[in-house]
């Protein structure tokens, strides 16, 4: 008998570490897990030291800046005012610059737990914030329904309100978007959450967590008595912290958890049905782990883990009862998990749990190497000898990570551009990991980029010798240590101070780089090749001789004059970016220095684009960026009079997914184009 009970025991250990090597397939090895953090944090880090006082700002929140890169996962952001803050009392106003800062008070007095109503103390000149202000019991607050409605769309067009959030479908992505408060100050409603932290979170993160507050997102109670006016409190921003101080067997026990939710649980039901999301699957790991119920969390407990916290969730469905991690007394079961649904709810989880963890046989993902280790126990191998990503692999992970972060091109006042400098003078003096320091080599090169063009739009002629100097240098020095990509910026600039001949050199040397075969484009390299060239040097230096990305203009700055239009289109719609693939961009580039030159040439450029265009399968130019690569088409053909096939250009322009938000300036090209073909 204790022999058959240690067998079984060993096997559940080793199919412990079998599920285990998967999710480090599926989730992530901890080492990718780091770099995908860091790259955010290092990132949000300094875009937030460079922020004006009445500037927005962002944060990523959920799976995503959790570490996790789920398939199908939704992208979950939170902005927020610099100039408005909340607080938890009078007393805190001395804490705060009322001359520049609009104080908001929380009063959570006829609330229930983790909800509140906020009051405007001080004036705003925000027109959200005053539309959305009501008059209660002669003081004035911020209405959350109200002031929801009004931001559902700000970031994104054509969102549509989801809880407190605008929610939409980006390119087949979904996106939750939360404008809220911010407050700096620990709510006493949350102090108890600080008592519980005997050995998790360790003393340094609880104070990380503490020290920097919580949000106010704008969705009241339910059962509530001022439902359209109440606030929740949101610990986002601690959650992610909390995600950050688990070890990798407790994070990727969390990814099984939410893996379990989405492929057995809610598998084949309707939204309507689904009662449980994944914020309840966190809240239950949080809770195990605090409560120390599993003494270790290591690969070869990890099925022990899951089967803890499946458990902790049956025993909440038959109370009813889910408890806030940071708020005990707000129960999350209260108006959803209740009466015959709740009770289909356990049920369906009491025969789960009567299978025992063969219940993991039906989730789609884990179940065959479940399986494997039953059958061919000896084939089993230890989880520690396989974790070694190829370097090939590793680095595409990398250089995506840090491609999706490459934001700070946004950040175009030259006041700012100086702050930034500063702060990276700071940071490289501060401790860094390995990855942040090539993600902030990355932001430094882009940040130089803009400057070059807002000098060159706004100096004289009596300094425009020495402004030239300057810009050439800044965006030598951009490209001497980013992307290789990033040489077309000194061509743009060329071409735009009509040194054709200069521009044309520059895109030669790019073409010659481009059409290495060891190239790294958007996940696509010949992984021999990359090997052979690069393996084993420094990400910096690979990232400076094999690495392209997409060219980013911002549409507030005139880089090409052929694109205004375009950039005045996104602009109105919101849309502050325009991203054009590096391959339509050299092609543009050169048809245009070549009209001024050599029209033979020119003529080939174009031909070279038109291939391009038609016949690309996504490997040079992506689904999301094929309306900005058709505009780019006809503007070439419409240049050359070719007007037909300018028409057909933009024509096909407007077909395609608007990720760009140029669809007013291709139609009014069409116009142009029109009005200009001779009538028989």
């Amino acid at each position: 008998m204790e022999s058959s009970q240690a067998e079984w025991c060993e096997g559940l250990r080793h199919m412990s570490e079998s599920v285990f090597m998967e999710l480090c397939e599926i989730v992530g090895t901890s080492q990718l897990v780091a770099l995908r953090r860091e790259t955010w944090d290092i990132t949000e880090m300094v875009v937030r030291r460079v922020i004006p006082n009445d500037g927005v700002i962002e944060m990523i929140s959920g799976s995503r800046r959790e570490g996790f890169r789920l398939e199908g996962s939704d992208m979950d952001f939170m902005y927020w005012r610099n100039d408005h803050r909340v607080i938890m009392d009078m007393s805190q106003s001395e804490y705060c610059n009322t001359a520049s800062t609009t104080l908001i008070l929380s009063d959570s007095s006829e609330s229930p737990p983790g909800f509140t109503l906020l009051q405007l103390l001080t004036t705003t000149s925000n027109r959200n914030v005053q539309s959305a202000c009501i008059r209660m019991n002669d003081r004035t607050y911020i209405s959350s329904s109200i002031f929801k409605e009004l931001t559902c769309s700000e970031i994104i067009p054509d969102s549509t309100v989801h809880g407190p959030c605008g929610s939409g479908n980006l390119a087949g992505t979904e996106y939750d978007i939360a404008c809220c408060f911010v407050c700096d100050f620990w709510p006493t409603s949350a102090s108890s959450w600080i008592n519980r932290c005997h050995s998790w979170p360790d003393p340094e993160a609880v104070d990380d967590i503490v020290r920097n507050g919580c949000h106010f997102v704008a969705i009241g109670h339910p059962l509530g008595p001022h439902e359209k006016e109440e606030w929740r409190l949101s610990f986002s921003q601690a959650e992610y912290k909390c995600v950050y101080a688990m070890n990798h067997s407790q994070f990727l026990t969390y990814g099984l958890l939410k893996l379990f939710l989405k492929e057995v649980i809610n598998h084949q039901l309707d939204e309507t049905s689904k009662l449980l999301c994944s914020y309840h699957m966190k809240t239950t790991i949080f809770w195990a782990i605090q409560q120390n119920t599993l003494p270790h969390w290591c690969p070869q407990n990890l099925l022990s883990g899951f089967w803890v916290c499946f458990k902790l969730l049956l025993k909440w469905v038959y109370e009813g009862i889910c408890p806030n991690f940071f708020i005990p007394q707000n129960n999350m079961f209260l108006t959803k998990v209740h009466g015959s649904a709740q009770n289909r709810l356990f049920l369906q989880l009491h025969e789960l749990y009567k299978k025992g963890l063969a219940c993991l046989l039906q989730s789609s993902s884990i179940r065959t190497y479940i399986i494997d280790v039953l059958y061919n126990p000896r084939l089993f191998v230890c989880a520690d000898e396989i974790l070694i990503k190829s370097e090939v692999d590793f680095d595409k992970e990398l250089y995506s990570e840090i491609n999706c972060r490459d934001t700070t091109s946004r950040i175009v006042d030259p006041h700012s551009f100086e702050k930034y400098l500063y702060s990276v003078e700071q940071l490289v003096d501060s401790p860094l990991t390995q990855y942040q320091v090539v993600m902030l080599q990355k932001l430094t090169s882009s940040i130089l980029r803009n400057p070059a063009f807002i000098l060159h739009n706004t100096g004289d002629n009596k300094h425009m010798y020495i402004v030239d100097k300057m810009s050439r240098h800044m965006l030598k020095l951009a490209a001497s240590f980013g992307f290789v990509s990033d040489m077309l910026y000194i061509a743009m600039y060329y071409y735009k101070t009509l040194r054709y001949r200069e521009a044309l050199s520059v895109i030669e040397m790019t073409k010659v780089k481009l059409a290495q075969p060891y190239l790294m484009y958007k996940r696509h390299v010949d992984r021999e090749r990359y090997t052979e060239a690069v393996g084993g040097q420094s990400w910096s230096t690979k990232m400076r001789q094999t690495v392209a990305g997409d060219i980013i203009l911002d549409n507030k700055i005139c880089y090409i004059s052929e694109l205004i239009p375009e950039q005045q289109s996104a602009l109105q719609n919101r849309q502050y970016m325009l991203v054009i693939p590096v391959f339509v961009m050299v092609h543009f580039l050169e048809f245009l220095c070549y009209r001024h030159i050599d029209t033979t040439l020119s003529r080939v450029a174009l031909d070279e684009l038109q291939v391009l265009v038609h016949h690309d399968q996504g490997l040079y130019v992506h689904d999301l960026s094929r309306n900005i690569s058709w505009e780019i088409l006809g503007i070439c053909q419409q240049i050359t009079g070719n007007l037909q096939a300018a028409l057909y250009s933009y024509q096909q322009s407007l077909t395609q997914y608007q990720c760009s938000k140029i669809q007013t300036a291709t139609q009014r090209r069409i116009q142009d184009v029109i009005q200009s073909t001779p009538h028989q």
